[in-house]
């Protein structure tokens, strides 16, 4: 039986890794539908290693080299930053001065600059579609790695991230295979929301714990209500964010302009 804190660790890790897969489907779906698909599956394939390779080393080189305490401050405060960044961004889209991201309109313009790009043929491949799908499953890839190296390794529980990652992956591309079009239907822009949340709360909640490294016992610190703790956290950082946006919804002037999905990181 699972815990809830490992249950929410699970929940956590598969929205974040439906976010980011359901981003990467939109653009290997255009490359491969525009390009072809030899050379857009070769590049998935190829990142798909790369991705291996850096699971591996870096998660071997955090579990081995620091202390639980260290790591928890550690990856505590990496996580609290990247989910700092997912929040400000949910903020900034709740409050009209970012534009929501659109699926369709970044298959568009995907799919636009895959037609207009000249032909540049590489040990067999074509290379602009082998690099842009190699580009777009590495880099989004390396978030949903962070996320699982992270909480699996604050929370002693890799297995349970691993396998809610490969379960959103499964989901992901069984809809990506039925469909053969972006997963526009996927409240995409909550889903960031809720995962910038969880990313806060827990990084809060680890980064602090970490704080014991600078301690005479050199553990962890430990929380009032131990995993209890965390709802309290969520619902301050929920608190915290929609006072923001209240702010910002009473401030921003009129006439500002929302950057245009597709110029969206």
């Amino acid at each position: 039986m699972l815990t809830s804190a490992e249950w929410a660790l699970a929940v956590t890790v598969f929205i974040a890794a439906i976010v980011e897969l359901v981003e990467t489907l939109t653009i290997v779906l255009a490359i491969g539908l525009t390009r072809g698909w030899r050379s857009t599956l070769t590049g998935v394939a190829s990142a798909l290693l790369a991705l291996t390779a850096f699971t591996a080393i870096a998660g071997y080189s955090l579990a081995t080299w620091l202390p639980e305490a260290a790591l928890q401050l550690a990856v505590g405060a990496l996580m609290l930053v990247f989910g700092l960044q997912w929040l400000r961004k949910a903020v900034l889209r709740s409050s009209g001065l970012k534009s929501l991201h659109d699926e369709e309109e970044e298959f568009r313009a995907t799919t636009e600059a895959a037609r207009k790009a000249g032909t540049d043929t590489r040990l067999g491949l074509d290379w602009f579609a082998f690099v842009v799908a190699f580009k777009g499953v590495f880099l989004e890839g390396v978030e949903i790695v962070f996320i699982v190296i992270t909480f699996g390794l604050s929370a002693d529980s890799m297995p349970v991230a691993v396998i809610a990652a490969c379960a959103a992956a499964v989901v992901v591309l069984a809809a990506g295979v039925a469909i053969h079009k972006p997963l526009s239907n996927v409240p995409e822009n909550t889903l960031k929301y809720v995962v910038g949340l969880l990313l806060a709360t827990f990084g809060t909640y680890w980064s602090l714990e970490g704080l014991g490294i600078f301690s005479e016992s050199n553990e962890p610190l430990s929380w009032l209500g131990d995993d209890w703790a965390l709802v309290g956290l969520l619902v301050a950082w929920f608190a915290l964010s929609r006072a923001l946006v209240w702010h910002f919804r009473r401030q921003a002037p009129a006439a500002t302009a929302p950057v245009p999905a597709t110029q969206e990181v």
